[in-house]
């Protein structure tokens, strides 16, 4: 592929539950044209609320911006709680059983988001991801604890905190030619879509040239 897309998310972020019908659509538009995959980029205390009626502000305030229909239920939020692993790891966990694609961290997130269930428990995340995905949830809540799963999770949050970015949902896109470009942030489609058709029309340049004129002298 020549243009390789990486979404970096934390399953239970609002903004990354508003940005999922741009990464369907892209997905869409652009199927076996260009790479898509998804990261963890796990949030600690200082990205997630401090009680459930601050929740519900933040959610009023996402929800009105993008014009939603709905607004997110705060039923899954735990004051105990300073970092959410279980629907995380849950849904990384998902990977090693052939669940690559994007059904199981949806699962999550909806369980949690639209009906406040409290995925921060690990049995409940697992089930929710099993059921999802046709999987054993014994098997996937025990796989889910293992260190290595868990380091999986912190090296892509790593990752994402070299990108020197703050916001989840972060896209980077990069080409085969070395063109990237980073997207923090933003849930809209557009500015996505052109960058996008900018480095596939690059890539394309680069291969016409190389098809009339070969390698460059001297390499």
């Amino acid at each position: 592929m020549s243009v390789r897309v990486t979404y970096y998310l934390e399953v239970i972020s609002s903004w990354c539950h508003w940005a999922e019908p741009t990464w369907r659509e892209l997905q869409i538009r652009y199927a076996n044209r260009i790479e898509f995959s998804w990261k963890l980029a796990l949030m600690d205390s200082s990205g997630l609320p401090v009680s459930r009626e601050q929740c519900d502000w933040f959610y009023r305030r996402s929800g009105t911006i993008v014009k939603s229909p709905y607004m997110l239920h705060s039923g899954w939020f735990d004051p105990a709680l300073k970092e959410y692993l279980a629907p995380n790891l849950v849904a990384e966990a998902a990977r090693d059983f052939g669940v690559n694609d994007d059904r199981v961290r949806l699962a999550i997130a909806h369980a949690a988001l639209r009906e406040g269930k409290a995925v921060g428990n690990w049995e409940v995340a697992a089930e929710v991801a099993a059921h999802a995905a046709g999987l054993d949830p014994k098997r996937l809540l025990e796989h889910s604890r293992t260190p290595a799963v868990d380091a999986r999770a912190r090296a892509t949050t790593a990752e994402f905190h070299a990108l020197q970015v703050t916001q989840r949902p972060t896209f980077v896109l990069e080409s085969s030619i070395g063109d990237r470009a980073v997207f923090s942030g933003l849930v809209a489609i557009a500015p996505l879509m052109a960058t996008i058709e900018a480095m596939v029309a690059d890539v394309a340049g680069y291969a016409a040239h190389k098809a009339h004129f070969g390698e460059v002298p001297g390499a």
